[in-house]
């Protein structure tokens, strides 16, 4: 279809828009979120936000009424969704759709997703996002690579805390305890973030009073079934700058579980403590918690200052302190840390076409520079903290949808687009020569990562988009 005879999407009847080429009409998105995700969309040229419910529960229980009223025996089942046209129709007119995960649990399974259409989160996303699952599927693969390839090769799993899941794995816990009188530990709730519900101990009297009021026998039916934790060694000798803890948000894009395809982002951000770090206030969350949530509410917090640091930045710091060489490997580990997570969990996932995922990586560096793997987010904040960090995550929206290429301008053979670069791709991806935009003193690798590394997103985007205008142009249709 030519420019000149371009139907706009809103004059298309529901049918032709669900079946007509996305570069040849306007995209139709739906967001869930009130943050800098939504500000990308709406900005973006070509777009249009889709209004009306979301969810399509509504229409459901509707229909369900109504068929109750008349006294149908014909009744769909009240845990599924009637498989009406109307339905189904009503839910899909959209071709993106950036949803929170309690609507992708409560949707997914009932939905119809047309070949075009995109959705934030895999259906069973958990499996990497939850702090105890993370760590069984990485400890299960741990086992695997040791059987299958030796030890050698299984010490490259070497980047999570020693950690137990509480209660199922308490009497366990129990015996590493008094193997190592008098170390720290740290007790997480595995589903929460922003780093609530976390606290440090020494001694085992000091959860003896948790214990009791979170795991008691379930002798009330009516009780809840008690919070699933972990419990991790914690790291007591964290990497400082300035004699504060620091932690590293890294923003990793997955397009594909089968094959596994990963794109990391070059600029993220060092979250510093508020206060200088001491072993002696353990209690004291300004002094362990780096997370922006918690150091926010201190006494002494700056908002203009803030507490965080560009992942350039923090390069160039190592760089400068510790030599290439060293700081090269600082961000190799962590390369190692992404690909052996997400491949712990490859064939758990639910792969789905439909489905991409944008993860929140939070890794610590101890006094050795060793990368350590805290957490993995599903839905990292997309809420700015300041005009930095409303540009960091803004350009990170934006090339995540360069990256989808719903508009279909890119070839599909692109190794970095914008701030994202292609690093696994059914296998681990070189760069191509003259790339190399973070080599040091001449030394380079050919990987295809430059976690830290200058970026010029935007001049970069110039240029891939006329590349592959020309390519197209000049290739036979």
């Amino acid at each position: 279809m030519s420019k000149s005879t371009r139907v706009p999407g809103y004059m298309q009847s529901k049918g032709a828009r669900n079946r007509g080429p996305l570069g040849d009409r306007e995209i139709r998105y739906k967001c869930s979120m009130q943050n800098t995700i939504l500000d990308v969309l709406r900005a973006r040229p070509g777009w249009q936000e889709v209004s009306g419910p979301n969810p399509p529960q509504q229409q459901q229980l509707q229909q369900q009424q109504q068929q109750e009223k008349k006294g149908s025996q014909n009744s769909a089942p009240s845990n599924q969704l009637p498989t009406t046209t109307s339905s189904r129709s009503s839910e899909g007119d959209w071709d993106f759709h950036w949803c929170d995960r309690e609507w992708l649990h409560a949707n997914y399974d009932t939905m119809f997703l047309q070949e075009h259409q995109k959705i934030l989160h895999f259906r069973n996303h958990y499996e990497l996002t939850r702090k105890n699952l993370m760590v069984k599927n990485l400890k299960r693969l741990r086992k695997q690579t040791e059987r299958e390839m030796g030890k050698k090769e299984a010490e490259s799993f070497d980047f999570y805390p020693t950690t137990y899941e509480l209660p199922s794995e308490y009497h366990i816990f129990v015996e590493e305890f008094k193997k190592n009188q008098g170390i720290i530990w740290i007790m997480k709730p595995a589903a929460k973030s922003q780093g609530r519900g976390i606290f440090l101990f020494r001694k085992l009297k000091d959860i003896t009073d948790w214990k009791k009021g979170e795991y008691q026998p379930l002798t009330d039916p009516n009780r809840e079934v008690p919070e699933t934790y972990v419990v991790q060694r914690y790291i007591e000798d964290p990497y400082l700058i300035g004699g504060r803890k620091f932690d590293i948000r890294v923003y990793v894009l997955v397009v594909s579980y089968n094959p596994l395809k990963v794109w990391l982002y070059r600029s993220g951000f060092a979250r510093f403590s508020n206060s200088r770090f001491s072993l002696d206030s353990i209690e004291d969350a300004y002094v362990h918690l780096t997370n922006v949530a918690v150091q926010k509410t201190a006494p002494d917090y700056d908002p203009d200052k803030g507490c965080k640091w560009a992942t350039q930045q923090l390069r160039s710091y190592l760089t400068a302190k510790h030599g290439s060489d060293a700081a090269r490997r600082v961000f190799q580990g962590i390369d190692n840390i992404i690909i052996k997570s997400l491949q712990s969990v490859q064939k758990i996932i639910i792969n789905d076409k439909h489905c991409f995922e944008m993860y929140g990586y939070d890794v610590l560096l101890d006094d050795k520079l060793k990368p350590w793997l805290i957490e993995i987010n599903a839905s990292p904040s997309l809420t700015a903290s300041g005009k930095d960090d409303y540009d960091l995550k803004h350009g990170v929206l934006n090339d995540v949808l360069n990256v989808l290429d719903l508009e279909n301008r890119l070839t599909g053979k692109e190794k970095r687009v914008g701030g994202f670069d292609l690093i696994w791709d059914d296998g681990a991806v070189t760069t191509d020569d003259g790339a190399m935009e973070c080599s040091v003193n001449s030394v380079s690798t050919t990987s295809n990562s430059f976690l830290g590394c200058h970026c010029d997103r935007k001049k970069h985007l110039r240029e891939i988009y006329t590349a592959a205008q020309a390519l197209k142009k000049s290739t036979p249709s």
